[in-house]
């Protein structure tokens, strides 16, 4: 056996491992995972300077992980392949099953996880079929515009206090951001139910609503 050889192929692989081995980057790579970005604009959505956020680029950009295109004078970035997405997911799924103090992170980020009651995606699909619920997509209108689950209304969480009262009073209320490290469809289903209406949470986002083989829409949808 070339020992040599073998060494170095998993040095090579061990570089994909090295990239994300960082807390930052995998917040990139989840906002990347709804939507392509510029620089600037992941720097406000992860609360870091421009230059982290264009270092940590730059290491995912060099791993393959990432790419960028220019428009203009600006380089919006998006990832490389959607198995980066599903490398994110499987990284999420391993980490909380396996660690106790994710889950316990987890239920500190989101306080009413364990509150709300929830739906699933098969569920969903019947009850949009016989048109029973309202799907709301809380997540920002450029995210909802890159794609979105069938049939969901954009409503992003900041508008929800001054749209609310245009809810139906009846219909069951379906609320739904980026996934289960998402806390807006909590925050958006607390306002729902305190208005008196009937309300779930889809704790699945985009990235897994595909992964389980359902299609999404693109475009603005108001």
């Amino acid at each position: 056996m070339n020992r040599s050889a073998k060494t170095e192929l998993f040095e090579r692989l061990a570089q994909v491992a090295h990239a994300i081995a960082n807390p930052h980057r995998l917040e990139l790579l989840d906002l990347l995972v709804q939507a392509p970005r510029s620089v600037e604009q992941l720097a406000v959505a992860s609360a870091m300077s421009l230059a982290n956020a264009s270092q940590h680029l730059q290491r995912l950009k060099r791993t393959g992980l990432v790419v960028g295109a220019r428009r203009g004078t600006t380089i919006r970035y998006r990832l490389a392949d959607p198995a980066v997405a599903r490398l994110w997911m499987q990284l999420r799924e391993v980490a909380v099953s396996q660690l106790a103090d994710v889950e316990r992170a987890l239920d500190q980020y989101r306080p009413q996880r364990q509150q709300f009651p929830t739906i699933t995606p098969a569920a969903l699909q019947a009850k949009m079929a016989r048109g029973e619920m309202l799907l709301l997509d809380v997540r920002p209108a450029e995210e909802f515009a890159a794609g979105h689950l069938p049939g969901a209304l954009s409503l992003p969480l900041e508008e929800l206090p001054m749209r609310l009262a245009e809810l139906p009073a009846t219909a069951l209320i379906v609320t739904y951001c980026r996934g289960p490290l998402c806390v807006y469809a909590d925050e958006a289903l607390a306002q729902v139910i305190a208005s008196g209406r009937r309300g779930v949470r889809l704790e699945e986002g985009v990235a897994e609503w595909q992964v389980a083989g359902y299609m999404l829409e693109h475009g603005e949808r108001s």
